[in-house]
């Protein structure tokens, strides 16, 4: 049978429900003459009970109390059918169909509620991103510095080295005309790189005195900046 009734938030249902019944053995005559038409007496027993309890439910709790419903149905019936020989077997409530309008918003509503979450979950996702991305970011701009300053650590450890050992082996050089030499030589190395190489781009230089002088200047300042960086790191 379908018991039709509206919910308290005011939405029409249709409720089928469905009811296993059999006679007792031992009050045969009372359900052949106390009753004449059994059918109709349970299915007024189940519109009342339905009547009496689905309008005090949203369509939500409706939904959630299927069972506690039908339980309702069958304490009841077990009650009133008993003094007219039938015994209740079950009483099952099998769905709860509302207007197909009602079901098309509540499923727009479900799809609503879940594209927001997935929203939310994308964009946490993409903020978790972004933040792993600036730190490293920030990680590998940190050793780039940290590795070119213990590169310039170590070249001017080097250049110190030499220079004091050159100064030992020649007597009467000055820590300047070590450096002016090793320029000079290093100078002259890149440029027999340079030519040695087939597939070189043509590359001008200036080579008069005075520019060597100003490589050295440019290399004295460079050295003199590099310690400066490296003490502060200490």
């Amino acid at each position: 049978m379908d018991v039709e009734t509206k919910t308290k938030d005011n939405v029409f249902v249709k409720i089928p429900v469905s009811v296993q019944y059999h006679v007792i053995p031992e009050k045969v005559y009372e359900s052949f003459y106390k009753l004449a038409n059994p059918k109709q007496q349970i299915s007024s027993y189940v519109f009342n009970v339905i009547l009496g309890h689905v309008p005090k439910m949203n369509l939500d709790d409706a939904f959630l109390q299927q069972s506690d419903l039908a339980g309702a149905i069958k304490d009841g019936l077990d009650d009133v059918m008993t003094t007219y020989g039938y015994a209740i077997d079950q009483a099952l409530v099998t769905d709860i169909e509302p207007d197909e309008k009602v079901k098309s918003a509540m499923n727009e509503i479900n799809a609503a509620q879940r594209e927001q979450v997935a929203a939310s979950a994308r964009g946490e996702a993409e903020k978790i991103l972004k933040v792993k991305q600036a730190e490293a970011e920030a990680e590998s701009k940190a050793l780039q510095g940290q590795g070119i300053a213990n590169q310039r650590k170590a070249i001017i450890e080097g250049l110190k080295l030499s220079v004091e050992a050159f100064a030992a082996a020649v007597e009467g050089t000055s820590a300047k005309d070590v450096m002016m030499l090793v320029l000079v030589t290093q100078y002259l190395d890149t440029l027999k790189d340079i030519g040695a190489q087939g597939k070189s781009n043509t590359i001008f230089v200036s080579h008069s005195p005075s520019a060597v002088g100003d490589l050295f200047r440019q290399m004295q300042d460079a050295v003199m900046i590099g310690q400066t960086g490296a003490n502060a790191l200490k």
